[in-house]
C-alpha cells in the first residue's frame, strides 16, 4: 500500500525555513519536530536560497518590459538621427550654393 503524499502550504515552509534559519535547531532537529524528512526540509532550503534574489529584483516580465521600452526609445533615436542627418546634409549643400564649396562656413565649424 502506497503511503498517501503530504502537501504543505507556503506559509507553513516559510515558518519551518524561518526557524532554520534562526539556527536556534538543527536542520535534523527541525525534521524530527516537524515530522519532515530531512531530505524536504533541504529542498525547501535550497528553493528559498535560489529564489531570495528575485525578493529584491524585479521579475524577468519586467525585464521584458524593459527591454521593449528600450528598443522603442533606440528605434525613435535613430530616427531622429536620420532626420537630422539629412537636415544637416542639406543645409551643407546650400550654403556651399551661397558661398561656395571653399567658403567661409567650412573653416569656421572645423568642417572640410
Amino acid at each position: 500500500m502506497s503511503k498517501k503524499r503530504t502537501h504543505y502550504s507556503a506559509e507553513f515552509k516559510a515558518k519551518v525555513i524561518s526557524e532554520l534559519f534562526r539556527g536556534e535547531k538543527s536542520l535534523n532537529e527541525l525534521a524530527g519536530a516537524y515530522q519532515i524528512a530531512p531530505a524536504t526540509l533541504s529542498k525547501w532550503h535550497k528553493q528559498f536560497q535560489d529564489n531570495l534574489p528575485l525578493l529584491f529584483g524585479k521579475t524577468d516580465q519586467s525585464k521584458d518590459e524593459k527591454i521593449a521600452q528600450l528598443e522603442q526609445e533606440l528605434q525613435v533615436s535613430q530616427q531622429k538621427i536620420g532626420q537630422l542627418t539629412i537636415e544637416r546634409d542639406w543645409l551643407e549643400k546650400k550654403s556651399d550654393e551661397v558661398f561656395g564649396p571653399n567658403g567661409p562656413h567650412r573653416t569656421r565649424f572645423g568642417r572640410k
